[in-house]
């Protein structure tokens, strides 16, 4: 305990995911003796499987969390860094969008999930006011008491035990077993939406001299109007390839033969890099997996707090799922630090503080999704893309772009949206006056032209 012998009182995490992980290191190293109880066995024991989780990119928010318990030096050099889009045309050729200023750290950095959540968990059990419990299933919460039921699935006859905690932190998923027995209360909003798109993961492999296959420091984007396929690289010089798509479509993909023919159609460049046989067997391994968005309402009940998806499952088509998660640990700590652990103070402001944002957040991972697979492809879009760039070179601190708002800075996300919208109602009125003064000119040199031919 870095902040004095006593302890602060016991808190329980329920969920061993990375935004767990790093909760119980912030909240150990405060001084509180915890406790995390994951329903899965040990994930630094198991076989790495593919095909069921879509590559993280961390960004400014997750990489300041993570430097609250000095994480960020252990994490990063096992990063790749992402510098920009490289858009993938159906004719094969290739675009370069920027995400911002390399100078300023403004990329992203491509990980591991499965790394992430090793490393996390690791670091929490070097503090010796934590322990793990793995294969442990909740059965029931008392929000106001702080008492749990748990259930150790490696003994199956034992009887379910209980345990009490000042504090519990439910992040557990977006299926989470804590919001579900929340819900049966009253006064708690909750709402869920599937889209109706899933997902498929596939792997490019390095090239036989043990290279990357395509430009490593790219997240790479085939948009296609109303699908896209995206790639992001990995340390072992792989590519994680996950293509998301309406599930009307996926049904109509019933053979070998319909997925080749697809593939050739809408992504040609790919199809010699992943190989035939790769593609069919990647494709058929598992069936399309489901996206949802949930928002939840407040995000505490009694003694319980919820974050991460257990309180705002996001779409990931902004990468901001698990970055956002990050940062809730980070608007925790600053809260407890600002109410000097006062458990009661605390976990009402921070609802009160986080639900406006990550509800926001929620919105715009729907709106990217849109731009990802069709608006990269507008000329116009890259060019107010660009036009958005010029303006924040000659403004940097009065005007940021929106995507350089939610990924490389902590602006709130609800403030983001109103800043972006004022934004973007500057840019079109000034590209209109352009346009107005432009066709003037035209007008009056085609004038001035007619006039000196007479």
């Amino acid at each position: 305990m870095s902040r004095g012998e006593m302890s602060k009182g016991k808190a329980v995490v329920v969920g061993a995911g990375p935004v767990g992980g790093l909760c119980a290191c912030i909240l150990a190293k405060r001084g509180y003796q915890v406790e995390v109880y994951e329903l899965r066995s040990d994930i630094r024991k198991q076989e790495y499987v593919v095909g069921r989780s879509i590559n993280l990119a961390l960004s400014h928010r997750s990489i300041e969390s993570l430097k609250t318990v000095g994480l960020e030096q252990e994490i990063l050099p096992l990063t790749v860094p992402m510098y920009g889009r490289l858009i993938h045309s159906v004719d094969s050729t290739k675009i370069e969008l920027p995400y911002g200023d390399r100078k300023k750290m403004e990329f992203l950095n491509s990980v591991d999930r499965a790394y992430l959540n090793c490393t996390l968990i690791d670091a929490a059990e070097r503090y010796p006011n934590v322990k793990f419990y793995f294969k442990h299933k909740l059965i029931d919460v008392n929000p106001t008491s702080g008492q749990l039921k748990l259930l150790n699935l490696e003994e199956p006859s034992s009887e379910p035990v209980d345990v009490e905690a000042d504090l519990v932190i439910a992040s557990d998923g977006a299926f989470s077993t804590v919001r579900q027995k929340i819900m049966k209360l009253s006064y708690f909003d909750y709402s869920q939406e599937w889209i109706p798109h899933a997902y498929k993961e596939l792997r490019l492999h390095p090239t036989p001299n043990n290279e990357y296959a395509m430009e490593v420091n790219y997240l790479h984007i085939w948009p296609r109007n109303e699908f896209m396929m995206i790639a992001l690289p990995n340390l072992d010089k792989s590519f994680t390839i996950t293509l998301f798509m309406p599930v009307k479509i996926y049904d109509r993909l019933q053979t070998e033969e319909d997925v080749m023919n697809f593939f050739k159609e809408t992504f040609p460049d790919a199809v010699p890099l992943l190989g035939e046989d790769n593609i069919k067997e990647s494709f058929f391994r598992l069936p399309p997996l489901p996206v949802i968005s949930i928002k939840c309402n407040p995000h505490h009940r009694g003694k319980v707090l919820m974050i991460g998806d257990a309180a705002h499952a996001m779409v990931p088509f902004y990468g901001q799922g698990l970055n956002c998660g990050l940062e809730d640990c980070l608007v925790l700590e600053e809260r407890l630090d600002m109410y000097s652990d006062d458990l009661g103070k605390v976990l009402c402001e921070y609802t009160k503080f986080r639900c406006p944002d990550v509800q926001a957040m929620n919105d715009l991972s729907m709106y990217n999704y849109i731009e990802m697979r069709e608006h990269v492809n507008s000329k116009l879009f890259r060019l107010k893309k660009m036009f958005d760039n010029f303006i924040h070179k000659l403004f940097p601190s009065r005007f940021i772009p929106l995507y350089q708002m939610v990924t490389f800075s902590r602006i709130r996300y609800h403030d983001i949206i109103r800043r972006s919208r004022r934004q973007d109602k500057i840019v079109n009125q000034c590209l209109g006056m352009i346009g107005v003064v432009t066709g003037v000119s035209v007008f009056i040199a085609a004038a001035y032209i007619g006039y000196r031919l007479q």
